[in-house]
């Protein structure tokens, strides 16, 4: 893998929206509206991390589902393009896995549409140890389902908090 995962800083947005814009998951000018909570230091709860080789090269975005004790939801992964199959986007899985669970996490939800273009993305997430939980028909326009997959976590050591 190589690579050394890390919190976003506020340099990394020019890095990071090319992420973004070379996977094309959204406009990548949301970005900075994403992360505006979480540079300021008034979203201490979100957890913004970046794959930094030379540089970062994939981001990922989790934070806890509202009006729920334990649950939270990854928002966002994403890898460059020339960076993916490398390990990096399950590295990231990982570490958010471990930071949430640290912070009392027993489940992860992440949604993807259901569109064929997104089914490598689909095939990703059970590599993961996710399962598809969910499938809203039409949710995001009429034809493009979003498929809601879980990961349930191990619960970390009471003595380890």
């Amino acid at each position: 893998y190589g690579g050394a995962i890390r919190p976003v800083r506020p340099a990394d947005l020019p890095a990071l929206r090319a992420v973004i814009e070379a996977t094309a998951l959204f406009p990548a000018d949301l970005l900075d509206g994403m992360l505006a909570g979480h540079l300021s230091g008034e979203a201490d709860e979100e957890i913004w991390l970046t794959d930094d080789a030379d540089g970062p090269v994939a981001v990922a975005y989790c934070a806890p589902e509202r009006m729920t004790q334990g649950t939270w939801n990854l928002y966002l992964i994403a890898v460059h393009p020339a960076r993916q199959s490398e390990g990096r986007g399950a590295a990231l899985i990982w570490e958010v896995e471990r930071l949430v669970v640290a912070r009392g996490a027993h489940q992860m939800l992440v949604e993807t549409s259901g569109l064929p273009e997104f089914q490598r993305i689909r095939d990703f997430y059970p590599r993961c140890g996710f399962a598809a939980e969910a499938l809203i028909r039409d949710f995001y326009r009429r034809g493009e389902d979003k498929v809601v997959f879980r990961k349930v976590l191990a619960l970390a050591d009471p003595a380890s908090r």
